[in-house]
């Protein structure tokens, strides 16, 4: 769905046939898989995959979110028609409902903010489980007042799960992954990853706020807010306990966790006449960064510099023009920014041993280092 909004905003036709065919054939074997030829599904399956050839058949907007949501939202209601179809077929009656008409959410393409008073009206005045026990729904996926789509950024679709068992109430809410549990560290770049049996909302927004991926601060924070059990699970298999998140009382965690951030921009901004960075300069930087939506993963500041770690973003050139028209900047491309939650000092040595450390900052609980890009090697 990306490199189809990619070839539509660049309006390369070739691009875009190829994707969309990719798309298509995708879902394709599914559906042949799990419905017969004249099956009723089967109509519906192709107006949907019209309706989007249809979408990228018109002229792109200038602005790029906007097209992004309008198109890779597709995602979501394909999947969820499929599954709540084949549900149905089997004997799991549900009704599907287009979490559009649910959640609602401003104008913030692709980083949209919920509406709560709209979005908890429109979810009780839809699901009624006196009426129906199940119903299917989309994730990551709202809309606006006027009913134009948005998404809701980053691990939206967890995010949605926390939003409607927050206005419903729920006894707990269930997030199934591709891993065990909530883990101690990636088992893609670091091998001794252990999970995490249970782990307070506190820490896991401390972990997650950190870049840690299985879990994103706000999705963790409207089921605190009511103290809604949050349970880990893996799809793999659902015999495995999983993790849980809940009260404070969880307890300390007893193991380092890292989290591992690549791709990342290192930038020092300076006033351009050597003054000191204060206050002043301070807000104007902020200010800049906030315009252009880049989210800052790691800061510290000195008499002369202040210093960011941020994603490498495909636009990460405008943040970097507007910041130079008043202040001197340098930054470092290819390098990672590295977190250690709870660590120790022999955490910290397996961890760095071998890198070149560009910065690093230790607090009491939390020591985070930006190194460059190299092979993570454990023994």
């Amino acid at each position: 769905m990306e490199k189809l909004t990619e070839a539509f905003v660049q309006q390369n036709p070739v691009q875009m046939k190829t994707s969309f065919e990719a798309i298509f054939d995708y879902h394709n074997q599914i559906v042949r898989k799990l419905f017969e030829k004249d099956d009723p599904f089967m109509s519906k399956f192709d107006q949907l995959l019209k309706t989007l050839w249809e979408r990228v058949q018109l002229n792109p907007g200038l602005n790029y979110d906007f097209e992004y949501d309008q198109i890779v939202s597709f995602g979501e209601i394909i999947s969820t028609h499929i599954v709540s179809a084949y549900a149905n077929s089997i004997g799991i009656a549900n009704q599907w409902l287009d979490v559009r008409h649910l959640i609602k959410t401003d104008e913030s393409y692709r980083d949209a903010n919920v509406n709560w008073d709209l979005s908890s009206q429109f979810v009780h005045d839809n699901i009624d489980f006196k009426q129906q026990q199940v119903y299917i729904t989309q994730g990551f996926i709202g809309s606006t007042i006027n009913n134009i789509t948005t998404t809701l950024g980053r691990e939206g679709s967890d995010y949605s799960g926390a939003v409607l068992a927050h206005v419903l109430n729920a006894d707990s809410l269930s997030i199934w992954k591709d891993v065990p549990g909530v883990l101690n560290a990636d088992p893609r770049w670091y091998p001794f990853a252990q999970k995490l049996k249970e782990i307070s909302y506190s820490e896991a927004v401390e972990l997650a706020y950190y870049g840690a991926q299985v879990i994103h601060p706000k999705t963790l924070k409207p089921l605190q807010n009511k103290n809604i059990p949050l349970f880990v699970k893996s799809f793999l298999d659902e015999e495995l306990e999983g993790t849980v998140i809940r009260t404070e009382e969880s307890g300390e965690l007893d193991v380092p966790v890292y989290i591992l951030k690549q791709d990342q921009l290192f930038i020092t901004i300076s006033p351009k006449d050597f003054s000191f960075i204060l206050e002043d300069n301070l807000s104007d930087i902020f200010a800049i960064f906030s315009r252009n939506r880049i989210k800052i993963n790691l800061m510290q500041n000195s008499a002369l510099n202040f210093t960011v770690c941020v994603n490498n973003v495909r636009d990460i050139s405008k943040l970097i023009s507007d910041l130079q028209k008043d202040f001197v900047v340098k930054y470092n491309e290819q390098v990672e920014l590295l977190t250690i939650r709870n660590y120790t000092d022999a955490s910290i040595q397996e961890m760095i041993q071998g890198k070149e450390v560009v910065d690093s900052q230790l607090s009491r609980k939390t020591a985070r280092f930006v190194v460059k890009e190299s092979a993570w090697l454990f023994h």
